[in-house]
Protein backbone atom coordinates (compact mmCIF):
# COMPACT_ATOMS: atom_id res chain seq x y z
CA UNK A 1 0.00 0.00 0.00
CA UNK A 2 1.32 3.68 -1.01
CA UNK A 3 1.00 5.95 1.48
CA UNK A 4 0.25 9.82 1.44
CA UNK A 5 3.35 11.70 1.90
CA UNK A 6 3.21 14.33 4.55
CA UNK A 7 5.58 17.21 4.64
CA UNK A 8 6.58 20.12 7.17
CA UNK A 9 7.50 23.60 5.44
CA UNK A 10 9.02 25.78 8.01
CA UNK A 11 9.07 28.86 5.64
CA UNK A 12 10.76 32.24 7.32
CA UNK A 13 10.37 31.43 10.79
CA UNK A 14 12.64 30.42 14.47
CA UNK A 15 12.35 27.61 16.43
CA UNK A 16 9.83 27.08 18.66
CA UNK A 17 8.75 24.69 21.38
CA UNK A 18 5.61 23.80 19.70
CA UNK A 19 7.42 22.39 16.63
CA UNK A 20 7.18 19.07 18.52
CA UNK A 21 3.48 19.13 18.76
CA UNK A 22 3.90 18.67 14.76
CA UNK A 23 6.04 15.63 15.06
CA UNK A 24 4.73 12.11 14.00
CA UNK A 25 4.95 10.50 10.51
CA UNK A 26 6.68 13.73 9.04
CA UNK A 27 8.16 12.07 5.85
CA UNK A 28 10.11 15.27 5.11
CA UNK A 29 10.48 18.72 6.52
CA UNK A 30 12.30 22.24 4.10
CA UNK A 31 13.90 23.86 7.21
CA UNK A 32 15.36 27.34 6.28
CA UNK A 33 18.98 27.50 7.52
CA UNK A 34 20.05 30.69 5.99
CA UNK A 35 19.00 33.48 4.70
CA UNK A 36 20.28 36.45 2.06
CA UNK A 37 22.10 38.81 4.56
CA UNK A 38 25.21 38.39 6.77
CA UNK A 39 23.35 38.11 9.86
CA UNK A 40 19.91 36.58 10.79
CA UNK A 41 17.27 37.76 13.09
CA UNK A 42 16.53 35.35 16.14
CA UNK A 43 13.07 35.09 14.48
CA UNK A 44 15.35 32.78 11.50
CA UNK A 45 16.26 29.47 11.59
CA UNK A 46 20.25 29.21 10.92
CA UNK A 47 22.06 25.56 10.71
CA UNK A 48 22.32 25.19 14.51
CA UNK A 49 18.77 25.97 15.37
CA UNK A 50 17.04 24.04 12.23
CA UNK A 51 19.27 21.03 13.31
CA UNK A 52 17.71 21.30 17.00
CA UNK A 53 13.94 21.87 14.48
CA UNK A 54 14.56 18.52 13.64
CA UNK A 55 15.08 16.79 16.96
CA UNK A 56 11.25 18.47 17.90
CA UNK A 57 10.15 17.28 14.48
CA UNK A 58 11.57 14.13 13.60
CA UNK A 59 10.77 13.38 10.15
CA UNK A 60 12.32 10.75 7.81
CA UNK A 61 14.07 13.42 5.55
CA UNK A 62 15.31 16.78 5.69
CA UNK A 63 15.93 19.47 2.90
CA UNK A 64 18.05 22.57 3.82
CA UNK A 65 16.46 25.27 2.13
CA UNK A 66 16.56 29.44 1.76
CA UNK A 67 20.50 29.18 1.41
CA UNK A 68 22.51 30.42 -2.13
CA UNK A 69 19.44 31.45 -4.01
CA UNK A 70 19.60 35.33 -3.84
CA UNK A 71 23.09 37.42 -3.27
CA UNK A 72 22.63 40.75 -3.32
CA UNK A 73 24.91 42.92 -4.80
CA UNK A 74 25.42 45.42 -2.54
CA UNK A 75 27.61 42.84 -0.21
CA UNK A 76 30.57 41.97 -0.30
CA UNK A 77 32.03 39.42 -2.57
CA UNK A 78 33.78 37.32 0.38
CA UNK A 79 30.19 37.03 2.35
CA UNK A 80 28.93 34.55 -0.52
CA UNK A 81 31.49 32.08 0.14
CA UNK A 82 29.91 31.79 3.88
CA UNK A 83 26.68 30.86 2.15
CA UNK A 84 27.53 27.83 0.76
CA UNK A 85 28.52 26.85 4.12
CA UNK A 86 25.32 26.67 5.58
CA UNK A 87 23.70 23.25 4.53
CA UNK A 88 26.95 21.36 5.59
CA UNK A 89 27.20 23.02 9.02
CA UNK A 90 23.50 22.11 9.52
CA UNK A 91 24.27 18.52 8.32
CA UNK A 92 26.89 18.40 11.25
CA UNK A 93 24.53 19.44 13.47
CA UNK A 94 21.64 17.58 12.62
CA UNK A 95 24.16 14.11 12.76
CA UNK A 96 24.26 14.71 16.73
CA UNK A 97 21.15 16.51 17.20
CA UNK A 98 19.08 14.15 15.29
CA UNK A 99 20.64 11.08 14.22
CA UNK A 100 18.12 9.23 12.89
CA UNK A 101 17.23 11.83 9.96
CA UNK A 102 18.32 11.87 6.65
CA UNK A 103 19.95 15.42 5.04
CA UNK A 104 19.36 15.66 1.48
CA UNK A 105 21.55 18.86 1.09
CA UNK A 106 21.01 19.79 -2.55
CA UNK A 107 22.41 22.49 -4.67
CA UNK A 108 20.54 25.43 -6.07
CA UNK A 109 18.02 24.05 -8.57
CA UNK A 110 18.56 20.21 -7.58
CA UNK A 111 15.84 18.10 -7.30
CA UNK A 112 15.20 14.85 -4.87
CA UNK A 113 12.58 12.63 -4.89
CA UNK A 114 10.93 11.58 -1.11
CA UNK A 115 8.81 8.89 -0.99
CA UNK A 116 6.25 8.87 1.64
CA UNK A 117 6.12 6.30 4.14
CA UNK A 118 3.72 3.04 3.95
CA UNK A 119 0.96 4.02 6.54
CA UNK A 120 -1.53 1.49 8.02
Amino acid sequence: MRGSLSAYFAGDTGLFDDMAGLAGDLDVALLPVGGWGPRLPDDHLNPLTAAKALALLRPRVAVPIHWGTLYPPWLPPLLNSKFGTWPAAFARYAAHLAPGVEIRALEPGETTLVEAAARV
